[in-house]
């Protein structure tokens, strides 16, 4: 074999080798010089969080950290008693107490205590200490897992609700919920409801009280209304924002019988409503079981949409 016949054949050799080479690079990665491929857990935008476009549709009290801001009890599980004491922090972003709130409904802050089926509920006012601790005794004779929700503003930041299960150790007698009822029995008063509600969309609906069949028109201002409504979702205990109309004192809104709230449901399905109203110096709760049908479809339109300009 002459000098040309034996460098054709060590070009050749080397030329396979380098392939082989190359294709085992293909094999295990991709050429550090090209883009790496897309990763579906990424966006332009930037991470993917847990807040979609439509976050502010959910209801509220389904988190106990929300917005840096957290929720946390002292003790999470504790024996079924008639007076029971809470303790507990709203912990900021930094991780240290909240000590300074601005002031909604009359309140700092309001604290919602429900068991997981729709009984025993409370809605109490805790008091707060300098070091960031409230503090307020519950009425937990009956067992089973209820659900606490702190609905408070801290300085400088939104309205938030958080919510954290509370264990009460005992015999549980779970109870099913309620049916749907228009009416409510507090004693020797009656509250009737009346007004659709329609998921995702704010809906009026007017609670009027009547004591022994007579309109009770000199309801006493309570939490800065003729009525507090707190409304829970049944499926998970989410916590809806309810709003009154009116208020006490400004010679337009009248002290009963009727007391009107903008309801925004963001689903179909069965709620709970409780409402807080005053009178005569006693503050009573009806409650209610409402069932929130599905609301029209969204209709499409034929002409295509103007493309949108900024974010």
């Amino acid at each position: 074999m002459n000098a040309s016949s034996k460098f054709a054949g060590f070009a050749l050799g080397l030329a396979a080798v380098f392939g082989i080479a190359l294709a085992i690079g293909a094999a295990i990665g991709p050429d550090p010089t090209e883009p790496a491929a897309h990763d579906s857990n990424t966006h332009a935008e930037g991470p993917a969080t847990t807040d979609g476009p439509n976050s502010e549709e959910y209801p509220a009290g389904l988190m106990a950290t929300q917005n840096g801001y957290t929720l946390r009890l002292d003790t999470t599980q504790t024996s079924a008693a008639a007076n029971v004491p809470l303790r507990f922090r709203i912990l900021n972003p930094a991780g240290t107490p909240v000590t300074r709130y601005v002031r909604s409904h009359d309140k700092d802050l309001h604290l919602i205590v429900v068991r997981r089926d729709m009984v025993a509920f409370q809605h109490v006012h805790p008091t707060l200490d300098q070091t960031g601790t409230w503090s307020v005794p519950l009425d937990l004779t009956r067992a089973g897992d209820y659900r606490v929700f702190a609905d408070f503003t801290a300085e400088g930041s939104d309205n938030l609700t958080l919510g954290a299960d509370l264990r009460v150790a005992g015999n549980y007698d779970a109870q099913p919920l309620p049916a749907p009822a228009t009416t409510s029995t507090v004693g020797d008063y009656t509250v009737t409801s009346s007004g659709a509600v329609t998921p995702g969309q704010a809906s009026m609906v007017t609670l009027s009280v009547r004591r022994d069949g007579k309109p009770v028109t000199d309801l006493q201002p309570y939490l800065g209304a003729y009525g507090h409504l707190v409304a829970l979702r049944a499926a998970d205990l989410g916590y809806l924002h309810v709003h009154p109309e009116g208020h006490p004192g400004e010679g337009i809104t009248p002290a009963g019988p009727g007391i009107t709230f903008a309801v925004t449901a963001p689903s179909a399905g069965d709620y709970r409503l409780f409402l807080d109203f005053q009178h005569e110096g006693v503050v009573r709760t009806a409650e209610f079981t409402l069932s929130v049908a599905p609301g029209p479809a969204p209709t499409s339109s034929a002409t295509a949409p103007e493309p949108a300009h900024g974010h």
